[in-house]
């Protein structure tokens, strides 16, 4: 059975070195959502959690700036975007998972809800 190159659901989890400047950590979140979508993705969603405590050191650093980014590519884009974040020394860790339909469906309802708490909010 031939292997179709349709779109699967991932998500990708960054954790960037914290001392990049604001605008080095907003062209690599550039960088590799450019990436995606040069491989045949299309970018879903992506959240900008900012600087943030790790569980345990990496690097001799206790705090990372943590990106996540929802998006839609073929199977065969993980592997070419893994190298690139391999290669790049501002990541430090990084991790991409598959979203089945159902863990695609409670990240639109969380999307959804927590867009609705921030317009009550303001």
């Amino acid at each position: 059975m031939a292997t179709e190159n349709k779109l699967q659901s991932y998500e990708l989890m960054v954790i960037f070195t914290p001392v990049l400047a604001e605008e080095d950590y907003k062209a690599a979140q550039k960088k590799f959502a450019d990436l995606v979508k040069e491989y045949g993705g299309e970018i879903v969603h992506q959240e900008v959690w900012g600087l943030r405590s790790l569980s345990y050191p990496i690097e001799k650093k206790t705090t990372g700036l943590y990106w996540l980014m929802e998006y839609k590519a073929p199977t065969d884009a993980n592997a070419k975007l893994e190298i690139q974040m391999n290669r790049d020394e501002n990541v430090m860790r990084h991790m991409v998972t598959r979203l089945d339909k159902y863990a695609a469906e409670y990240s639109i309802r969380r999307r959804n809800k927590h867009a609705g708490t921030e317009t009550s909010a303001s």
